[in-house]
């Protein structure tokens, strides 16, 4: 997989409009595309099928937290929209998960969102009611739970992928978020790494979002992360 191939532009964008024109700007540079829920609550399937009608891959990030039975049949409903990768939250839990991937089959890859990049040790401790001493150990628990009741791969920040990687095995997909080029601002993400760090921790597919789309110029911030991505291939 060549360094474009790994790379995934986020269409976080209230309007259809404003997605298909960073698509257009994008072009062949591009051929992954994340559609999250700004866009998909606001526009719905139509985001997914203007990205098929442009032979697009598509990353369908709904999170999908709910009982088994509903997530089964929503992520049936995604998978059936032509979607590569959809997630759902870990902790939902083993049937939940389970529930999803049956649903799925081999038509979409499924990925469990281990812990929101915007979360650390103490927003752990509060949520789980338990002191975490390491973000790190509890997504590599998610992740063995993702994978134990039939997930494709995690969601998880770079700094844990190595970790990921070492429990769960090479078969495993690793996407990665909270990717920002060497001096760019981290916004409301606490766990973020450089593209080159994030491939060298193992990620198979890195998420973008501001750090190209709300770059002065996109096209010339995904070159330079092909690049970094390039250079980081070299070395793994």
């Amino acid at each position: 997989m060549n360094a474009s191939q790994r790379l995934i532009v986020a269409l976080d964008t209230p309007s259809l409009d404003d997605a298909m024109r960073l698509v257009d700007l994008l072009g062949d540079e591009a051929g992954f595309y994340k559609v999250g829920l700004e866009l998909f609550t606001s526009v719905g399937p139509a985001a997914v099928q203007a990205l098929v009608a442009r032979e697009k891959r598509i990353f369908l990030d709904l999170k999908l937290h709910d009982i088994p039975n509903t997530v089964g049949r929503a992520a049936k409903a995604a998978s059936e929209l032509g979607v590569d990768l959809l997630t759902v939250h870990a902790a939902g839990g083993a049937a939940m998960v389970r529930a999803a991937k049956d649903a799925v089959g081999d038509r979409t890859s499924l990925l469990g969102v281990t812990v929101l990049t915007s979360m650390a040790e103490e927003d752990l401790t509060s949520l789980w009611g338990r002191d975490v001493d390491r973000v790190s150990d509890e997504v590599v628990r998610l992740a063995e739970l993702a994978r134990e009741a039939g997930a494709d791969g995690v969601v998880s920040a770079a700094g844990e992928a190595a970790g990921v990687r070492a429990r769960v095995g090479e078969d495993f997909l690793i996407v990665v978020p909270g990717i920002r080029l060497e001096g760019s601002d981290r916004q409301d993400q606490k766990r973020v790494a450089t593209p080159g760090h994030a491939v060298r921790a193992g990620a198979d597919y890195l998420v973008l979002g501001r750090t190209v789309t709300g770059a002065p110029d996109p096209a010339a911030a995904l070159r330079a992360v092909i690049a970094e991505v390039d250079g980081a291939g070299a070395h793994v």
